[in-house]
């Protein structure tokens, strides 16, 4: 059955009502507000003077809990009209998010377009519509520290005589892996005001629709995982899709030699095939099947698991290079994730031991403190940590 899309227009009144009521939704992996007050003012006018304004592309997902409408593109426009309709913009030194970028493989500095994060504001219109189901009780939650008055004069008539068009598709599939892999590749095909997408949005539109794996792409401890890049005053968590993949790769070939061969310039293609073979649960030729560890996705157990051994060795913490954090967490992470064995924590002083004289006694090659991301010294670094922690295993 082929896809439909259908094309219409709402007034911004209705947009309102819709996103007010809960009728339209953000999918998780969708950005954060990033625009410019500038921005947001330039398209209030473009409403006032009747200018083109790209349409709001809406998804029809269908579960077994019923239909979601996705806005699949168009978070920002409809956030500035709830901001115009409620005559508040957040103020950006009590708004920047900390977006969520990834530890560098080559542990320096990051790239520009993820380390300018001056304009992330970390509330979305639904962060605003999760205040209340209507304006009195949204600005009465708005705190005046977060948010500027702007006395933009908007009577009713400018919401109900101005229009903002929309496409609405609907996929002529309604099996769950058929949607996801159609909208996700829908979303990452639209480019917004030319911002690309962040690592983990990308990757996220990737299984968003899936929530049973949610937790073993971006479990919670990895928050407070960390290493300071170039910038002190800059972190970059823990990415731990890396950690995963490398490992399911190691895991079937047991050669860390074989580990991303070929894809030296371009991992996160590598990080992203991984991303589609747990999610349509593929015999892949690289990393195997999924269900074969963890059949019917049964893995939280494990995860809990590996986060409590973390906690009892003390290695939720920022960590000062890419090699440090690899020693620590391959061998740990494949220990209990891959192996499904656990740590034995009565000996857990000898183990942290070990690790640090590894991390030292590597640290002292200067080639491989100076080029860490070459792929033969990160193999280096997955068979040290492995090594060590097959010690220490119950």
């Amino acid at each position: 059955m082929d896809n439909r899309v259908y094309y219409g227009e709402y007034s911004l009144k209705y947009w309102i009502e819709l996103m007010l009521k809960g009728n339209i939704e953000l999918p998780d992996y969708q950005r954060s507000f990033v625009w410019e007050e500038e921005q947001f003012k330039v398209l209030v006018e473009s409403f006032k003077t009747k200018q083109f304004i790209p349409p709001v592309t809406i998804g029809a997902y269908k579960s077994e809990n019923g239909n979601k409408n996705y806005i699949i593109d168009g978070q920002q426009r409809l956030t500035c009209i709830l901001l115009a309709y409620l005559d508040r913009f957040p103020k950006k030194e009590a708004g920047n998010a900390v977006v969520d970028v990834l530890v560098n493989d080559n542990d320096d500095e990051l790239e520009a377009d993820e380390e300018n994060t001056d304009n992330m504001i970390e509330w979305t219109f639904q962060f605003l519509t999760a205040k209340g189901n209507n304006k009195p009780d949204i600005l009465s939650k708005c705190n005046p520290d977060h948010y500027k008055t702007l006395n933009l004069n908007l009577d009713d008539s400018f919401f109900s005589k101005n229009y903002l068009g929309f496409s609405y598709i609907v996929p002529g599939n309604s099996e769950a892996t058929s949607q996801q892999r159609f909208f996700s590749t829908v979303f990452r095909n639209i480019n917004i005001q030319g911002k690309s997408l962040y690592t983990l949005e990308s990757r996220a539109s990737l299984y968003f629709l899936n929530s049973n794996l949610k937790e073993w792409f971006d479990p919670e401890f990895t928050r407070s995982i960390s290493s300071s890049v170039v910038d002190k005053s800059k972190k970059s968590r823990m990415d731990f899709v890396r950690y995963l993949s490398i490992l399911s790769q190691y895991h079937k070939t047991k050669d860390e030699n074989k580990v991303a061969y070929r894809y030296a310039r371009r991992m996160e293609d590598y990080y992203e095939s991984y991303i589609y073979s747990v999610v349509n649960d593929d015999d892949s030729l690289l990393f195997g099947k999924f269900s074969d560890i963890y059949p019917d996705c049964n893995y939280k157990n494990r995860v809990d698991s590996l986060s409590s051994s973390i906690a009892e060795l003390g290695l939720s913490r920022s960590y000062i290079s890419i090699i440090d954090m690899d020693i620590y967490f391959f061998g740990l992470v494949y220990v209990e994730l891959f192996l499904t064995r656990s740590i034995d924590l009565n000996k857990k002083e000898d183990l942290k031991r070990e690790l640090a004289e590894k991390i030292s006694r590597r640290k002292r090659e200067l080639k491989h403190t100076k080029t860490p991301s070459l792929l033969k010294y990160l193999r280096t670094r997955i068979k040290d940590s492995i090594d060590i922690y097959l010690k220490y295993t119950v």
